[in-house]
C-alpha cells in the first residue's frame, strides 16, 4: 500500500494544480487523475471515479469540487479547504491583474497574441481528456446511447443540463426495474476493469471516519456556511456607502452558483443577460473580452464570473480600481462558498454509498450523460476558435486549426506533457503575431 501523503506533500500538489489547471474541467480532472491515481497512487481509480460521479451532479465547478473532495479524504476539513481554495486562488489573482491591465491600458496586443496561441492547444487538451474520461465511463453500448442522447439534447434542442441529468437518473431508475439485463451486461463489461487496489492509499476497501448522515454535523455545517455568507453583508452595510449595490452583487452570484449545472458555458448566457441588459454592470464588448481573459487563465472556467464582478464594481463606482477589486473578490467568495458546503456536508453521506450497487449504477448513467455534455462543450469551444467569424469554409482559421492538430498529435502520439506544450503554444502565438504585424 502507498503511504499516506503528508499534508505538506499534498499542499505542494494543490498549489501546483492551481497554476497549471488549464483546459477546463476535462483537462483539470485528467491532470488530477494522472498525478493522484497513476503517479502517486494516493487514491484508486474506483474511489476517484466515485467522487467524480458525485461532483458531476452538483451545481458548481466539478473539478474544483473534486479537488476539495479528494483533499477532504486525504486530510479531513483542512485538506478539503486547502485543495478547494488553492484551486481557485491563483486564477483569481491572475484574472485580477489582467482585469486591472485591461481597464488601465486597453487592448494589449502581445498578451492577446499569447492567448491566441493557447486556444488551439486548449481545444486539443479538452479532446484528449474527453477521450480518457469516455474510456472510463462508457462501459456498455447503453452508456454510449446515453452519452449520444445527452449530446443530441443539449446540442440540437438546447435542453438545460439539469433536465438532462434528471432524465438520465429517471431512465436509469426505470431501466433497473424493467430492463435489469442492461446492468448485467454493464457489470460484465466493467468486470474486466476490476484490479487489485491494495497498492493505493485510499482504495475501495478504505472506510473513512464519521461517514454517513449525522444530523448534528450536517446542520452545524449549514449554519457555518450561512454565517460566512452573512459576514460580508454586515461589512458592506457598515463600511460602504452603497449597500444596495453590494447586496445585489452578492445575491446574484449566490443564485448563479446554485444553478451552474453543466459548467461555465451553460451559465454564461444567464449571467450575460442579467449583468449586461438588466444591471448594466458592463457592456457586451467587455463581456466578450472578459471571456477571452477567463478562458486562458488556469482554474475553473466559472472564474470568468469574477471579471464580471470586477467590471461591476469598477464601472458602478466611477472607474475605481479599488472597488473593482472588491467586486472581484466578493464575486469569487459567493461563487465558490456553496461548493465547500456541498462537499463537506455531502461527502460523508456519499462515501456511505460507494458499495451501494443501485446508486453506483444510476450514477454511471449520469457520468455517461456528462460525456455527451462535455462533447458539446468541446464543439462549442472548437467552433469559437477555429471559425471566429461564421461557420463556413471561407471563415476557417487555418493557422489555428493546424496548431490544434499539431497539439493533439504532440500530446497524444508523442506524449508531450501538457504544461510544456502550453508554454510552447504561447510562444507560437507570439511569433505568429510578430510575423503578421512586423
Amino acid at each position: 500500500m502507498s503511504n499516506k501523503p503528508t499534508f505538506k506533500e499534498a499542499l505542494r500538489f494543490w498549489i501546483k494544480l492551481g497554476f497549471i489547471s488549464f483546459g477546463g474541467p476535462a483537462g483539470q480532472i485528467a491532470v488530477m487523475h494522472e498525478y493522484l491515481v497513476e503517479k502517486k497512487k494516493w487514491i484508486s481509480d474506483s474511489k476517484f471515479l466515485h467522487a467524480l460521479n458525485y461532483c458531476m451532479v452538483l451545481p458548481g465547478p466539478e473539478a474544483q469540487q473534486l479537488a476539495t473532495y479528494i483533499g477532504w479524504m486525504l486530510h479531513g476539513t483542512r485538506g478539503g479547504l486547502a485543495a478547494g481554495i488553492l484551486f481557485v486562488l491563483p486564477s483569481m489573482f491572475i484574472l485580477l491583474g489582467l482585469s486591472i491591465l485591461y481597464v488601465s491600458f486597453g487592448n494589449i496586443p502581445w498578451i492577446y497574441a499569447l492567448f491566441n496561441g493557447l486556444k488551439p492547444a486548449v481545444i486539443s487538451i479538452v479532446i484528449l481528456a474527453l477521450i480518457k474520461i469516455g474510456k472510463k465511463s462508457l462501459l456498455s453500448i447503453f452508456h454510449y446511447f446515453i452519452a449520444l442522447a445527452a449530446f443530441v439534447c443539449i446540442f440540437f434542442f438546447n435542453i438545460p443540463f439539469p433536465l438532462i441529468i434528471t432524465g438520465a437518473i429517471l431512465l436509469a431508475t426505470l431501466s433497473r426495474k424493467f430492463l435489469p439485463s442492461i446492468f448485467s451486461s454493464t457489470n460484465k463489461s466493467g468486470s474486466k476493469k476490476e484490479i487489485d487496489e491494495s497498492e493505493f492509499y485510499i482504495n475501495k476497501n478504505t472506510v473513512a471516519e464519521n461517514i454517513g448522515f449525522n444530523p448534528l454535523r450536517f446542520w452545524r455545517q449549514v449554519f457555518t456556511a450561512l454565517v460566512f455568507w452573512v459576514i460580508p453583508f454586515i461589512a458592506f452595510y457598515f463600511l460602504t456607502s452603497d449597500f444596495e449595490f453590494w447586496k445585489k452583487l452578492s445575491v446574484f452570484f449566490t443564485q448563479a452558483a446554485m444553478v451552474t449545472f453543466g459548467g461555465a458555458y451553460a451559465l454564461l448566457p444567464y449571467v450575460t443577460q442579467v449583468s449586461v441588459e438588466k444591471f448594466n454592470w458592463l457592456t457586451n464588448l467587455q463581456m466578450i473580452d472578459g471571456l477571452a481573459l477567463g478562458e486562458t487563465t488556469p482554474g475553473p472556467l466559472i472564474i470568468i464570473l469574477v471579471f464580471v464582478g470586477f467590471m461591476a464594481g469598477y464601472n458602478h463606482f466611477g472607474n475605481s480600481l479599488a472597488m473593482g477589486s472588491v467586486g472581484l473578490v466578493t464575486t469569487a467568495f459567493y461563487t465558490f462558498l456553496p461548493c465547500f458546503l456541498f462537499i463537506f456536508a455531502g461527502a460523508p453521506i456519499i462515501e456511505r454509498t460507494q458499495e451501494n450497487k443501485k446508486i453506483k449504477e444510476i450514477l454511471s448513467f449520469v457520468t455517461a450523460a456528462v460525456v455527451g455534455v462535455v462533447l458539446n462543450l468541446t464543439i462549442y469551444l472548437g467552433k469559437a476558435v477555429i471559425f471566429p467569424k461564421e461557420l463556413s469554409l471561407a471563415s476557417i482559421d487555418y493557422i489555428t486549426l493546424g496548431w490544434a492538430v499539431v497539439s493533439f498529435i504532440a500530446m497524444y502520439r508523442f506524449k508531450i506533457s501538457m504544461i510544456p506544450w502550453i508554454a510552447i503554444s504561447a510562444i507560437f502565438g507570439l511569433i505568429h503575431y510578430l510575423i503578421c504585424h512586423y
